[in-house]
């Protein structure tokens, strides 16, 4: 056991001495030492439970022969970061994250892991920890948030920040606008929709290092208390069959993430998340396949922000492993890998029924025969563009229109709210990568402004940015190389034309050669926005998105 290194007698009496100053006793030294990661704080509201989740899996641990053990991870709340400085300060945890788990699980030689997480960056940021450390570990998230209702409608929050766009356009009153604000988060858990927590909630399932429900079983539901505990019983078996992170994180478990990606229409962000934790399982997952895999993956589900359906719902119809029984039943899936219950991933689902075809979609009946994100490139992003193709309206999935260009998201926000922007128009905001933001902001504002504007089925937006989950519309993100290094999206002037090609996959600025080569030659770099602290060491360290945003 790795834990020898701090309980063995004799040898050991001195870090013994300290874990007897933490009340342990000698029989609990003798099991082994299981790390609970826990992310709950009371700023977060996914976190906010997640005390109760840890008990949870202190009592399985126990109940199976471990001896629990607590410590901490941070996380944002991407919703309330929003808007403002604290979103350069998102993305950028999920590297602090992993360092801080694999500092601590090192540094006291535990023997295994449990990861409690649940919002944003949090999951990716503990996935690459365990791919880093690879001890055996397993996940059990907070889980998701309850939908909200409004005038006998289900919500999201993804509904609040549009409906602060229809305010301000005259389409709600003040007093509507409360009713919205007090009832759009009825409950603790991550985002109802399916945002990037929930994404990579799902897709940690997929991957296999989460158990049955660990993406859709709702916070509130004592159900997820018993997956809790479940959990962490079953981190002794893989224990005791050393059963690894990289043993389960293959890659052939990256192409069906991202297979599951397509069919759940998941965030734009698990195009950052995916590529950043099969790095760290010394695996290139070079985006050019995931063009690839969505040529011929079904998008089979429409939850909020792209349609009207919630994680509730899909927890009803059967989750993520019906959803994945569906894939499977055109040979879309390597069923054959091993997963942290022990069991093959054909296994897994077998005899998993999808209770609710509206809600996950037949293979036969898709909302669509190819997937729910597309990789875009052309010579305004000739590195990636990412765009959640299934949040898209119909109409906009091929666009052509003037730029209106703008340095930052403040200046963008103050455009649109003022009415600069209009129909056919394609906003360009820059200089918001993950070198020039520093920390690669996500634009719900912008979007959901733009949507709130009645705008949505008119006006697209590009950024060397990112978007939440949250986001719907003709909205490109990651455009890569970013402005801060040059690329092209830098050398954008107002006016220009810009063509959007969804079914095509292409991004194009309808500028000459010729006048591109003379704007790059005038360009000069700008100065840096923050010069002291994590974010200037985060943006001399930080590849570009269409890398994952990885540190060197």
């Amino acid at each position: 056991m790795r834990s020898d290194a701090v309980r063995t007698p004799i040898k050991c009496a001195p870090q013994r001495s300290l874990l007897h100053a933490l009340g342990f006793t000698d029989e609990e030294l003798t099991k082994p030492l299981i790390g609970i990661v826990s992310s709950q704080n009371d700023i977060v509201p996914g976190h906010m439970n997640i005390d109760k989740i840890v008990n949870a899996v202190k009592t399985g641990v126990s109940l199976a022969g471990g001896n629990p053990i607590v410590f901490p991870a941070i996380a944002v709340c991407d919703g309330i970061a929003m808007g403002h400085q604290g979103m350069k300060y998102s993305l950028v945890t999920r590297d602090l994250i992993a360092d801080s788990t694999e500092a601590m699980a090192l540094a006291h030689a535990f023997d295994a892991l449990v990861m409690v997480p649940n919002c944003d960056k949090n999951v990716p940021g503990l996935l690459m920890a365990a791919a880093r450390l690879n001890i055996p570990t397993i996940f059990v998230s907070g889980g998701p948030m309850l939908a909200g209702r409004v005038q006998g409608a289900k919500t999201s929050l993804s509904s609040m920040f549009e409906a602060v766009g229809s305010y301000y356009s005259g389409k709600l009153t003040e007093e509507e606008l409360n009713e919205f604000e007090n009832k759009t988060c009825p409950s603790c858990g991550s985002c109802s929709g399916m945002y990037t927590a929930n994404s990579m909630n799902c897709l940690t399932e997929v991957l296999g290092m989460g158990l049955r429900g660990n993406g859709t079983i709702p916070a509130p539901y004592s159900e997820r208390l018993q997956l809790a505990k479940r959990a962490g019983m079953k981190i002794m078996e893989l224990l005791e069959k050393d059963i690894k992170p990289r043993d389960i994180m293959t890659e052939a478990a990256f192409r069906n993430a991202l297979t599951m990606d397509m069919a759940l229409g998941c965030s734009t962000n698990s195009m950052l998340h995916l590529p950043a934790i099969a790095h760290e399982c010394g695996i290139d997952l070079n985006l050019d396949i995931a063009n690839e895999i969505s040529a011929h993956t079904p998008n089979l589900c429409h939850l909020a922000p792209a349609g009207r359906t919630y994680m509730e719902d899909l927890n009803e119809a059967g989750g993520i492993y019906a959803v994945m029984n569906e894939i499977a039943k055109l040979g879309l899936l390597d069923t054959s890998l091993i997963t942290c219950t022990g069991k093959t991933v054909a296994e897994n689902i077998k005899g998993v029924v999808n209770r609710n075809p509206e809600v996950i979609r037949t293979a036969e009946n898709p909302y669509s025969p190819t997937g729910g994100i597309a990789v875009l490139r052309g010579n305004l992003a000739p590195d990636s563009g990412v765009v959640k193709r299934s949040a898209v309206a119909p109409e906009m999935l091929v666009h052509s229109g003037p730029a209106k260009v703008y340095d930052c998201e403040e200046d963008a926000m103050a455009a649109i709210n003022g009415g600069e922007v209009v129909d056919g128009d394609v906003v360009v905001i820059r200089y918001e990568g993950p070198k020039g933001g520093p920390g690669m902001r996500e634009m719900l504002n912008p979007t959901s402004a733009i949507i709130g504007r009645g705008l949505g089925s008119t006006v697209a937006l590009i950024t060397d940015g990112r978007f939440s989950g949250a986001t719907r519309g003709a909205a490109i993100g990651h455009v890569s190389p970013e402005a801060a290094v040059g690329g092209p999206i830098a050398l954008v002037e107002n006016g220009d034309i810009i063509e959007i090609d969804i079914p095509s996959n292409t991004l194009t600025l309808k500028v000459s050669d010729e006048e591109l080569a003379r704007r790059r030659a005038a360009w000069q770099p700008r100065e840096p926005k923050i010069t002291t602290g994590y974010l200037a060491r985060y943006a001399k360290l930080v590849s570009s998105g269409a890398q994952g945003a990885v540190l060197s």
